[in-house]
């Protein structure tokens, strides 16, 4: 039976550039693979045109050759099939090549052919709590992270006396091995490298050939004036030692910000609650109260000044990070009820009870009780 044209068998124009035919192979060999298609001989037959059309056609010098004679170009003296398979394609490598097609800059960790490189260092995490006073002027700390360094004993390469690695004898440094199962190629990560392509004869004692030992590392970090909960800081680097050499990974240490005792913190402002005695809210005066970066502001009081009214300290709250800008300060005063009382004290506030008026002195209080009158009166009609 003659044999379809290639072009026709991958679905391209005969003018296809090399990327439009690579494309139009992985979709068609994905859906004609026999695993997708368990006991369908059509499939499998168009398997394989896919993989013969594929190899002549993404191959410069054999496309050309196809383009010029046909088929004839690979029959009577050019090999029994495209690349010099026989008619069954045996030298087909199965799903892996697929793969290796696919996705083979990826598989391993490196390159097509090479073993992957050592495994690079964990990153760690370090949760570090810091006062709201750390926050406000910035701060620098020290912390001691437990992690794992590079073994001075063999400056990290694993093999005793720092000597280099040999190439290993198993998967001649691919890091994979292949084994043949039927039509199909296995390829699997190679079990004595562990897919790194290199392995160490005579293991450092102090190591055991790792490349890194634990230590217990002290680290200075710097918190910058105005940062928020929940802040990370990373330090590049400074996370566990890479496997034989590799490049260590990063420490991302996440900031709490520890509960205040007199302050609240909302962005860059800054709230504070300030009880005041009910004489300097009736008379008015003057009250001291302290601010976050440690000094005191003098606020007064107006006369009448009630429960839950806010003053404003502008420029008195926390500072913007990365910048020259800084948030506001709020005092909510909260009237102070009198305990404790004398006699006399409590017959003088009795005095002030009669002689009151309390639509002058106590108006919202007047204007309240008044309006429940109201209500009551227009629930009895």
């Amino acid at each position: 039976m003659a044999k379809q044209d290639y072009y026709a068998v991958l679905g391209v124009d005969r003018k296809a550039g090399k990327e439009d035919i690579r494309k139009a192979y992985r979709k068609l060999a994905m859906q004609y693979h026999p695993d997708r298609n368990p006991g369908d001989k059509a499939a499998e037959q168009k398997f394989k045109d896919i993989n013969e059309a594929h190899e002549v056609l993404k191959d410069d010098q054999k496309r050309a050759a196809y383009d010029r004679y046909g088929h004839a170009a690979f029959e009577q003296g050019g090999g029994a099939g495209p690349g010099g398979f026989g008619p069954g394609f045996e030298g087909f490598g199965g799903f892996a090549d697929i793969f290796d097609e696919m996705f083979g800059d990826f598989m391993g960790g490196g390159r097509r052919g090479g073993g992957r490189s050592a495994a690079r260092g964990g990153d760690l995490r370090y949760n570090l709590e810091v006062t709201l006073e750390q926050v406000y002027h910035g701060a620098k700390t020290k912390i001691r992270v437990p992690s794992s360094v590079a073994c001075s004993s063999c400056n990290g390469t694993g093999a005793e006396g720092g000597g280099a690695p040999a190439t290993c004898p198993t998967c001649n440094g691919r890091g994979r091995i292949r084994s043949q199962s039927g039509f199909f190629t296995v390829e699997r990560t190679c079990p004595t490298c562990h897919g790194v392509g290199q392995v160490i004869k005579d293991a450092c004692r102090s190591c055991g050939g790792s490349g890194r030992v634990r230590k217990e590392k002290t680290l200075s970090v710097n918190i910058p004036p105005g940062v928020e909960d929940g802040t990370r800081i990373r330090l590049a680097g400074e996370g566990e030692a890479g496997l034989r050499g590799a490049p260590p990974g990063d420490l991302y240490i996440f900031l709490t910000i520890a509960s205040h005792r007199l302050f609240q913190r909302d962005g860059a402002n800054i709230f504070c609650r300030v009880p005041i005695p009910m004489t300097t809210a009736t008379l008015g005066g003057s009250i001291e109260v302290p601010t976050v970066e440690g000094s005191r502001a003098r606020i007064s009081i107006p006369a009448g000044t009630q429960s839950g009214h806010q003053f404003r300290l502008a420029g008195k709250g926390m500072p913007v990070l990365r910048s020259t800008a800084r948030g506001d300060m709020f005092v909510q005063t909260v009237v102070e009820t009198p305990v404790n009382l004398t006699r006399r004290q409590k017959e003088l506030l009795r005095d002030f009870d009669r002689e009151a008026n309390s639509e002058q002195h106590s108006p919202e209080s007047a204007g309240f009780f008044s309006k429940v009158k109201e209500l009551w009166e227009d629930l009895k009609e």
